[in-house]
């Protein structure tokens, strides 16, 4: 293990923590708000932590997949760990347990919150906990990659630790150059989404909270209501930036490079829309004596189904009062998530593809056992690798999720409600059903508790695997 270079790039992490606290310390300014200083403070101790550990570049930059997957998940400990200062230092979350919780919750774009109302936070908290969704939803070691001037071999083992999805690959041939166009889609899409906001009359405050929170498909928001009290106009505009975020970031770069033919032949695009589209039809034929009209009903459904789908977690109305139907799809869809290479969570659309794919061809093996069949996906051979490390990633998600739904039954809140816990902590949704769902909270839970679901929260966000290697003894080996 090469603790140099780990300690190394969690010391940036620190700086660029800091860095980042300076807007919410702009938002106390102008808002006169005394809780700023509790920004000011957990600034001085990251870059207190932070420089020291950068002042000397190391100088083995041997970097291999275990590095990088270890730095990752320290990386994003340390940096839930510094975000959730502010909370208490300020006493607007004066429980550690719940400090975090609502900060990792904040980092890794889940939007479950422990908060009963929201509206009484400080306008520069709430505006970091909404920023916080932005700066997790690309990735904290991806921006990094961006502004370091870093050499070597190893930039794509953070990546690869980072990024959602079963597989990654480089748009150029430089890593460096490929996290600086992500970047460049997520804040171009970031900044379309503010002006379209602006437009619609809706406050500039509570656009930037709700534009970071859609962007980075968070979902936490500045009132008590979600989106609920905002124009139909404005739920449609986040409806459609939604499911826009929800798409593999790569397809935008094929538009803008004009390749559309390309990019549209992408299955999981194809599997991506089609999921939504049958999604809000069933529903809101199910949901329509709900509602006034069915056009109404539509916009209800379409926004719930892409909250969902894209693990955002905002809301409109209840649908924890839904016919059965509507809510089995939408405990579904949580599951499902958005696609790779995109800012949701969920197990991914190309990972249940791909699972189909290899069913389909076990059953064609038993018809024909001399068969030579490939799974392939977009017309290409799907390498061995990719299908073994899905169906690994498979197993372990549903050995966490089982033992997670085990450890929260001791608090005795019934099985609906433990089960869609984990369901959105774990696919990083937010609400779930009964006793979590959108009218309602996680405090209810026990500190224990609490504790499963914030790592649930991180492994879902960095895959799992990161968060595990931290528990294997071989890890800390040094070579």
């Amino acid at each position: 293990m090469n603790y140099s270079i780990i300690t190394y790039i969690i010391g940036w992490i620190l700086k660029l923590e800091a860095a980042f606290m300076v807007l919410p310390c702009i938002t106390a300014v102008i808002y006169q708000e005394e809780a700023g200083f509790a920004f000011v403070i957990t600034m001085a101790l990251c870059l207190l932590a932070g420089i020291p550990l950068t002042a000397k570049k190391p100088n083995n930059k041997v970097f291999y997949t275990k590095e990088g997957f270890v730095t990752v998940a320290l990386s994003w400990i340390v940096l839930s760990i510094g975000g959730a200062l502010p909370f208490m230092l300020s006493r607007s979350i004066p429980n550690p347990i719940d400090a975090l919780f609502e900060t990792v919750s904040g980092f890794t774009t889940t939007g479950a919150s422990i908060l009963t109302n929201v509206e009484a936070l400080p306008h520069c908290m709430l505006f970091w906990r909404s920023f916080t969704h932005w700066i997790g939803g690309m990735g904290v070691l991806v921006f990094i990659l961006c502004l370091l001037p870093l050499t070597g071999g190893y930039h794509m083992n953070l990546m690869k630790a980072e990024s959602p999805g079963p597989s990654v690959s480089k748009l150029v041939p430089k890593v460096q150059s490929t996290a600086k166009i992500l970047y460049g889609i997520y804040f171009g899409l970031t900044l379309l989404e503010i002006i379209l906001l602006l437009i619609g009359k809706m406050p500039l405050f509570d656009t930037l909270c709700t534009a970071f929170g859609t962007a980075g498909t968070g979902g936490f928001g500045v009132r008590n209501s979600s989106i609920a009290d905002y124009s139909t106009y404005l739920q449609v505009v986040i409806t459609i930036f939604m499911i826009l975020f929800g798409v593999n970031f790569n397809i935008y770069f094929l538009l803008l490079t004009k390749k559309a033919a390309q990019a549209f032949r992408s299955e999981e695009l194809r599997y991506y829309l089609g999921i939504i589209a049958v999604s809000i039809l069933v529903i809101t034929f199910n949901v329509r004596h709900m509602f006034g009209s069915i056009g109404t009903a539509l916009q209800q459904a379409s926004f719930q189904v892409g909250s969902i789908i894209t693990t955002t977690g905002f809301a409109t109305t209840d649908f924890n009062q839904w016919p059965v139907v509507s809510r089995t799809i939408l405990v579904m869809l949580m599951f499902v998530g958005a696609c790779a290479g995109s800012t949701g969570g969920g197990v991914k659309v190309s990972r249940f593809v791909i699972l189909c794919k290899t069913v389909s061809k076990e059953l064609h093996i038993f018809l024909h056992p001399n068969a030579v069949k490939k799974v392939k996906m977009d017309q290409k051979s799907i390498p061995h690798e990719v299908v073994r490390s899905t169906n690994i990633f498979m197993i372990v998600y549903v050995l966490i999720f089982s033992l997670s739904v085990l450890l929260i039954g001791f608090n005795n809140f019934d099985l609906t409600t433990n089960f869609t816990a984990v369901a959105a902590t774990l696919n990083n949704i937010g609400p779930g059903l009964e006793l979590v769902g959108p009218t309602q909270n996680f405090a209810l839970f026990s500190g224990f508790s609490k504790c499963v679901l914030i790592f649930d929260m991180l492994a879902g966000r960095l895959e799992i695997f990161p968060l595990l290697l931290l528990f294997v003894k071989d890890t800390w080996k040094k070579f």
